[in-house]
């Protein structure tokens, strides 16, 4: 657990060159600490990874979702073998509305037990989309001689060690339930062709690789 303390403010931490620890991560410790010095040991956290699902206002998998669409040559972050673990906003819901009614205190990884695998991911965006496209796999040292910025312009591509292995057993034997991303991903999709909109949330703006960059890039790894 990174060092934080409980009275920290915005200014407290820093984020590493590679991406971990940021200050980010160091303001969640504090936050922890401040729960469990004002109410002891007896609280539970539940700390999810990404959350994906209809109604994201961060716009993580709308871009994807956007991308695929669009179609052609998409540029996705190797390898396709990559395994991610998103969780679905209900699913998170769902845990945290039980564990609300245990009296008891518990800390709880919350991230997708099976995952699925990036090139999967794409595959899925580019099937419930309709998209007539392929992605072109470009290595990580591809993309970062080109800036390309890890975690926003290729939303969910980051490389920095454990942040896909997250283990959330503890939180399976506690009853938690996760449903295949794949129904996250095309029920997602069914939200925004029903008129869904994605709040004009200042996070959104910063997500999503530019068509002119992403063209550059291309044209570099093919």
């Amino acid at each position: 657990m990174l060092d934080c303390p409980p009275d920290a403010d915005e200014t407290f931490g820093y984020t590493g060159v590679d991406g971990s620890p940021t200050v980010y991560g160091f303001q969640k410790a504090g936050g922890e600490r401040a729960v469990t010095t004002m109410f002891g040991n007896d609280v539970t956290f539940l700390r999810p990874g990404v959350i994906l699902g209809p109604k994201e206002y961060v716009g993580r998998l709308p871009w994807w979702l956007g991308r695929a669409a669009r179609g052609g040559s998409i540029l996705a972050p190797a390898p396709a073998d990559r395994l991610i673990q998103p969780v679905d906003v209900r699913d998170v819901a769902g845990f945290a509305l039980d564990r609300a009614a245990v009296a008891e205190g518990a800390i709880f990884n919350v991230t997708h037990p099976i995952g699925i695998t990036f090139g999967d991911f794409v595959e899925a965006c580019l099937r419930v989309t309709g998209g007539v496209g392929r992605p072109v796999w470009a290595q990580s040292d591809a993309l970062a001689r080109h800036g390309v910025t890890e975690w926003t312009e290729l939303p969910l591509w980051r490389t920095h060690q454990g942040v896909w292995s997250v283990c959330s057993q503890k939180a399976v034997s506690a009853g938690a339930r996760f449903r295949p991303i794949e129904q996250t991903i095309n029920e997602t999709w069914a939200w925004l062709q029903e008129g869904g909109e994605l709040i004009d949330h200042p996070r959104r703006h910063a997500h999503g690789i530019s068509e002119d960059k992403e063209a550059l890039v291309l044209a570099s790894v093919r």
